[in-house]
């Protein structure tokens, strides 16, 4: 704590009609209250700072606000690249509207090339026809809404299918398009975090901007409650090395997380990611590749050997 000097004088003037009363004067050295920079609070989980930093502080606040400056919370998420010079509000949930009914929707085709594929949700496309689902040995329903695949624990809808098919999947891929739009517009917590590699780091939830590619070339953990919520904008592709895991910890939920990907999504073999990959062009799982979220691209949806599985 500072100490002030305090100075006691004794006025014999009459003020507001008391006379002799005490005026209590206080001098405070200039910056005695303390610097934007001087409130700035490091360490897992603070809010950043009580100011949310300045601009040109060092601004460690571990993911909270006041992140401005370079730093590194104890979680191991190094933001090279600096992140907002104010406070960050938590980010809430991107909105998948009808898009949330699928685990797989796209617009110009989904293509499987082995019989070891398993999906677990409902596939979607429009505008294309059916036949742009291939490998997926499908059986049309006595209805024709729909169809039925071995590969699919699910249902399997095309453009080109009974109503109100079309008219339902005209709603989901617009969906898709307004999150895809909502994600990339959310306000960043970090920008440009290391130089667009993000292997082995530890990141807390918030939102992560990046003006090139993302590359995951070793396990990334996202550590945080239940509640939190991460999103990845990507201004091109998303590479996944192979053998290279998301994994989530403390609580963190699949549904939560979001890739926003302006480019392509490429999953390499056996790896594994968390969330949904928001794509506005293509979606590549290569061998053995799996995710637990959603697969939703404005082009191609392209398959091998992969595990798929739908978040609640």
């Amino acid at each position: 704590m500072l100490s002030m000097p305090i100075t006691w004088l004794k006025s014999n003037l009459t003020f507001a009609g008391i006379a002799g009363t005490a005026l209590l004067l206080v001098s405070a050295a200039s910056g005695a209250c303390g610097s934007d920079e001087s409130n700035a609070v490091s360490g897992p989980g603070t809010s950043g700072g009580t100011s949310g930093g300045t601009s040109g502080g060092s601004g460690d606040g571990g993911g909270g606000n006041g992140e401005a400056g370079s730093g590194t919370d104890s979680g191991g998420m190094t933001s090279e690249g600096g992140g907002d010079a104010g406070a960050t509000v938590p980010p809430q949930s991107v909105d998948l509207g009808a898009a949330g009914g699928f685990v797989i929707l796209a617009k110009t085709g989904i293509t499987n090339a082995s019989s070891t594929t398993m999906i677990t949700g409902n596939l979607g496309l429009s505008p294309a026809a059916g036949t742009f689902i291939t490998g997926f040995s499908l059986t049309a329903d006595a209805t024709n809404v729909f169809s039925a695949s071995p590969r699919v624990t699910g249902k399997v809808f095309a453009a080109d299918d009974a109503t109100p098919t079309p008219s339902n999947l005209t709603t989901a891929i617009g969906a898709m398009q307004t999150a895809f739009t909502d994600a990339a517009g959310r306000a960043p917590k970090v920008t440009e975090l290391g130089a667009g590699n993000i292997g082995s780091m530890t990141l807390s939830g918030g939102v992560y901007k990046w003006g090139s590619g993302l590359l995951i070339p070793t396990n990334l953990t996202l550590n945080g409650s239940s509640t939190d919520v991460w999103i990845f904008q990507i201004a091109q592709n998303l590479s996944v090395s192979s053998a290279a895991q998301v994994v989530l910890s403390g609580g963190a939920l699949a549904k939560n997380v979001f890739w926003q990907v302006a480019g392509a999504a490429d999953l390499d073999t056996t790896s594994h990611v968390e969330g949904t990959i928001l794509c506005q062009t293509g979606i590549s799982l290569k061998t053995g590749a799996s995710i637990n979220g959603r697969l939703l691209a404005q082009t191609l949806v392209s398959l091998d050997a992969n595990a798929v599985i739908a978040t609640p």
